[in-house]
């Protein structure tokens, strides 16, 4: 098994390159939907993000009101820092049942926002860094994610530096591209992957 960890700032289109690396065969641990899942309605998660926030952070259907929870926590160290140790813990756990069910000669790909913030990068055989210029990942916040403009630059400012992501990458993958060559990037990019199963 090899254990990659896929990494990249808001907006520089990791997710595009799991999809991708999934058409090939990756086994994909996606840190973002597990983080979804362990504080969805009715886990001991949500609770805690309750208990610390108040019961604003909800919506009304009970669930967890996403966007008001990041306009506190992104405007807030401290508070974000609080809720990464509720979240990160379980998120973990999970992401580790995940990947002990997986096959021997799988390539597994966690995607992982927050790799470098959190220095996780050597629980991993290899990092896989996507990379994009700040002003590509605020165009894309803007344009596709539909963010002011303000809200996209206090999302990217709470991320690490664009210089400390690639400060621990094995690969960089540029992704100020065209989709043809972004998918030719991965294509060799997962024949070096395959190789490197072989011999771990």
């Amino acid at each position: 098994m090899l254990k990659v960890g896929l990494t990249g700032g808001i907006g520089a289109g990791k997710s595009e390159v799991s999809r991708l690396l999934v058409e090939h065969g990756a086994v994909l641990i996606d840190a973002d939907r597990i983080a979804r899942e362990v504080v969805a309605p009715g886990t001991p998660g949500l609770a805690a993000v309750v208990e610390a926030f108040g019961p604003d952070v909800l919506a009304g259907d009970g669930s967890l009101d996403r966007p008001k929870l990041g306009s506190i926590v992104f405007a807030d160290p401290d508070k974000l820092a609080v809720l990464n140790s509720i979240v990160h813990p379980l998120v973990g756990a999970r992401s580790r049942e995940l990947e002990e069910s997986a096959a021997e000669d799988a390539v597994v790909v966690h995607d992982v926002p927050l790799l470098a913030e959190n220095g996780l990068a050597p629980l991993y055989d290899l990092v896989i860094v996507v990379d994009a210029a700040p002003e590509t990942q605020l165009d894309r916040l803007v344009r596709l994610r539909g963010m002011t403009e303000e809200d996209a630059r206090a999302r990217m400012a709470a991320q690490a530096t664009r210089e400390k992501r690639r400060e621990i990458a094995d690969v960089v993958i540029d992704n100020d591209v065209p989709l043809e060559e972004l998918r030719k990037r991965v294509d060799q990019v997962w024949g070096d992957l395959v190789r490197r199963t072989r011999s771990v």
